[in-house]
């Protein structure tokens, strides 16, 4: 029983801190996903565990071609144990705000909206995990900095329970040869 508390004090706990876009509208520098990703993006991120710890680290090289209502972003990932991975994802444009996406490896479509410097994705992904997969929920957030800075922090869910976290932090590839050592 005293789990069964704990495990209902957490859940509850969990959903007081929700964020909406509504909380970014006017923040500067405000957000256009389609400009931000179009050409190349450099990603630099990792996964932690839900108890802290770093199980893995990445690096990624994203080209990004809009052709109208739509942005298609090709993903390159190397990861610091040597494996390599690729995503494609195809980003509509729904509406002023509002988008939705795909990828291989999303189930259905991922539901993003944008508002101020952030945008916030939900999706569910068939995960890879070592020669299987998992099904997990992501609720993803970014949000863009004065300096071309794009922070990423994604929430990873199983049945409800968090798992773990990405964090990644995106910029143009003219912004890093900028930045001084």
């Amino acid at each position: 029983m005293k789990t069964l508390n704990l495990m209902l004090a957490t859940l509850t706990m969990a959903g007081c801190g929700t964020m909406n876009t509504e909380d970014f509208v006017g923040k500067e520098p405000s957000l256009d996903l389609f400009e931000y990703f179009a050409g190349s993006t450099m990603a630099w991120g990792l996964f932690e565990d839900r108890f802290g710890k770093v199980r893995r680290q990445f690096k990624a090289d994203i080209q990004g071609n809009v052709k109208g209502d739509v942005l298609e972003l090709e993903e390159d990932f190397r990861f610091a144990d040597g494996e390599v991975d690729e995503r494609t994802w195809r980003i509509r444009r729904t509406g002023d705000n509002t988008y939705s996406g795909t990828a291989a490896d999303v189930v259905g479509e991922a539901v993003g909206a944008t508002a101020g410097n952030a945008v916030n994705w939900r999706y569910t992904m068939d995960l890879k995990l070592g020669d299987g997969t998992m099904r997990v929920k992501f609720d993803d957030w970014m949000f863009l900095q004065a300096d071309g800075v794009l922070i990423n922090r994604a929430r990873v869910s199983k049945l409800g329970l968090e798992i773990g976290t990405v964090t990644l932090f995106f910029t143009k590839p003219q912004t890093a040869m900028n930045v001084q050592p």
